[in-house]
């Protein structure tokens, strides 16, 4: 209910989505900041990416390590304005540079993933609509069970894997290589563009990748009105949203 909280108090969706996925980073049940997958040689490597739509102003990191909360660096790399995606020791070099603690590896990886070497739950992303019809989207992954080390999904690449505009946002979850390929998240929201609604929108996003990379994902999307949509073609995606007068939570999958 933090990023509701945020929303409720007229504050703007960039920082709604930016505390929903800090969150999700910091629960060891999610393939994210603390709890997510090693890769081959049993590291942790995070990505993660946040955008505004109203700017289109975005930041991203890849294939960073001993970083708690990678989506926190992107949203500074974001105000900073310099560089758009950042990776590997630079990014970490850059953190430490604005104060942004390190952390341990070891604080990074549950016992579970240690003794499974395997993923248990996938990306966290958040997106977000705000009083002033501005939208936000947010993403955080630490990427595919058994990853080559350097690997880069789709999270922290502005249009695949994250997006948004003046007409809507995007988050979205599956096998990143096929993601990329049909630049999902930018698909969905560029069907906002007509009388497509963004349930209509996630939907056809995912058809779009079933049938163009017969790959799963999956995506959820807001636009600027605050309605919202989701859709997946794998056997669960867990989703809570929060909307209305009430702000009653809803959790579907």
């Amino acid at each position: 209910m933090a990023a509701w909280d945020i929303l409720r108090r007229g504050g703007t969706a960039l920082d709604a989505v930016e505390a929903a996925v800090v969150i999700l980073e910091d629960n060891p049940s999610f393939n994210a900041g603390t709890g997510a997958v090693l890769n081959a040689e049993g590291h942790v490597e995070l990505d993660a990416a946040i955008m505004d739509g109203g700017s289109m102003r975005a930041g991203a990191v890849a294939a960073v390590r001993h970083i708690r909360n990678p989506v926190a660096l992107a949203r500074r790399i974001l105000e900073d304005g310099r560089h758009l995606l950042l990776v590997g020791d630079g990014a970490v070099r850059y953190a430490r540079k604005l104060g942004i603690r390190s952390c341990s590896e070891a604080s990074l990886v549950v016992t579970q993933q240690l003794r499974r070497w395997q993923a248990a739950v996938g990306t966290v992303g958040a997106v977000a609509a705000d009083v002033r019809g501005v939208v936000a989207a947010a993403t955080s992954t630490g990427g595919t069970f058994g990853k080559l080390p350097g690997r880069v999904g789709d999270t922290p690449l502005i249009g695949c894997g994250t997006f948004a505009d003046a007409m809507g946002a995007a988050s979205c979850t599956g096998v990143g290589e096929a993601i990329i390929r049909v630049v999902m998240g930018k698909s969905a929201v560029d069907l906002l563009q007509g009388r497509t609604g963004p349930q209509s929108a996630a939907r056809q996003a995912i058809a779009l990748l079933q049938r163009v990379t017969q790959s799963q994902g999956g995506v959820i999307v807001v636009d600027r009105q605050g309605r919202f949509g989701r859709a997946h073609n794998t056997k669960s995606m867990p989703v809570c949203f929060v909307g209305g007068m009430r702000g009653r939570p809803i959790s579907v999958s």
